[in-house]
C-alpha cells in the first residue's frame, strides 16, 4: 500500500527534511508517526499525498511511484486518499452535509449516490442528526468528526491525519482514535502524525519515531510480545 525505500527529501536551500527513510504500511494497517517538531512528520505525509516529491530513493503508494507520477495520475491518486487536519479546515458558510459532500461534488459523482455516501459517512461518525447545522454550532470534537466524515466519503484506500487530536482533550482524543480504528476493518490504511505519546503509546498500534528526518525507532506492540527496534 505504502512503501518508502531509502527515501530522502531535501528542500531548496539545503534543508534535509527526510533522510534514507525505509518502511512499509500494509492494507488495513494503522500506524503512528511521531517525533519532535521539525522531525519530518508533515513532510512524510506530503510525500504520500504527492504535494512534495522525493529527492532520492523510491516511494510507492497504491502502486504509483511518486517520484515519476504524471499530473493526471496524481489527481486520481489524491482521490484515493482521505486527509484529516488538526484545524478541521471546514467551510463555515456551508452546512455539515455540504462540507462532507464537497469532495464528491469535485469528483462529479452522481448526486443520488453522493447523498447516500454523505449520509452514510455522517452516520458512521454519529452526526447524521446534525447534517443541517453550520460547523460553528458544533463542538471541537464534533467538528473533527465532520472532517473525518469528509475524509472517508470518497471511500479512500488510505487516510492521512496530521495531528488530528491536537486541539482536543484526552477523552475526545481517544474517541477520535477509536473512530479511525473502525476503518481498518474495511481495508483502509491509516497513517497518523502525532506528538501525543501519552495517547498513542496506550493504543497498541505501530509507532514510527522520526528524529531529524530519520527513522530512529519503531515499535510494533501487536507483534509477538511487542517489540521496539532502534535504528
Amino acid at each position: 500500500m505504502i512503501t518508502f525505500d531509502r527515501v530522502s527529501k531535501r528542500y531548496p536551500g539545503g534543508q534535509q527534511a527526510l533522510a534514507n527513510l525505509s518502511f512499509s504500511l500494509a492494507r488495513g494497517e494503522f500506524a503512528f508517526v511521531t517525533g519532535h517538531s521539525g522531525a519530518g512528520k508533515s513532510t512524510l505525509l506530503k510525500l504520500v499525498l504527492g504535494i512534495e516529491k522525493p529527492s532520492g530513493g523510491k516511494l510507492v503508494v497504491n502502486g504509483n511511484e511518486m517520484g515519476l507520477i504524471s499530473p493526471k495520475m496524481l489527481s486520481l491518486h489524491r482521490r484515493q486518499i482521505g486527509t484529516v487536519f488538526q484545524d478541521h479546515q471546514l467551510l463555515n458558510d456551508r452546512s455539515v452535509y455540504d462540507n462532507v459532500a464537497l469532495p464528491l461534488e469535485i469528483s462529479g459523482l452522481d448526486p443520488r449516490e453522493g447523498k447516500r455516501r454523505v449520509r452514510a459517512a455522517l452516520d458512521k461518525v454519529g452526526l447524521l442528526s446534525k447534517e443541517k447545522l453550520l460547523p460553528m454550532a458544533l463542538s471541537g470534537g464534533e467538528q473533527q468528526r465532520v472532517g473525518i466524515a469528509r475524509a472517508v466519503v470518497n471511500t479512500p484506500r488510505i487516510i492521512l491525519a496530521d495531528e488530528p487530536t491536537g486541539n482536543l482533550d484526552p477523552e475526545l482524543s481517544a474517541e477520535i482514535m477509536a473512530l479511525f480504528a473502525q476503518f481498518m476493518s474495511v481495508g483502509v490504511s491509516l497513517l497518523v502524525a502525532s506528538h501525543d505519546r501519552a495517547l498513542i503509546d496506550g493504543l497498541g498500534y505501530r509507532i514510527l519515531t522520526l528524529e531529524e528526518g530519520r527513522l530512529s525507532a519503531e515499535a510494533n506492540p501487536h507483534s509477538a510480545g511487542g517489540s521496539a527496534n532502534e535504528h
